[in-house]
């Protein structure tokens, strides 16, 4: 699924996609648009890119990252250039 199709591994940017509120039925025809990232271009979608970002709601929410629990709202995110090493092999100029 390319759920953040703009997303670059290396720009130093948290790419953010927010979808409206959406009845079972609209969600359900619109998923497919997700798998080919196209669903930029439908209404309820905001997706813009930012250096740092806060989450705050009106009681706290449980916060998952990667599948894991990490903690509850408010929580501020940024990036951490250079954070996670890696090895790429020399042919490949781009991920």
């Amino acid at each position: 699924m390319r759920i953040a199709p703009r997303a670059q591994l290396d720009d130093g940017l948290l790419d953010v996609c927010v979808v409206a509120d959406l009845n079972k039925f609209r969600l359900f025809r619109l998923f497919p648009t997700v798998y080919f990232g196209r669903h930029l271009s439908i209404p309820e979608v905001e997706y813009f890119q930012s250096e740092s970002l806060r989450v705050e709601t009106e009681s706290p929410l449980d916060v998952y990252a990667d599948g894991e629990y990490v903690c509850q709202t408010p929580i501020e995110v940024t990036v951490a250039p250079r954070a996670l090493p890696g090895i790429v092999h020399p042919s490949l100029t781009s991920f």
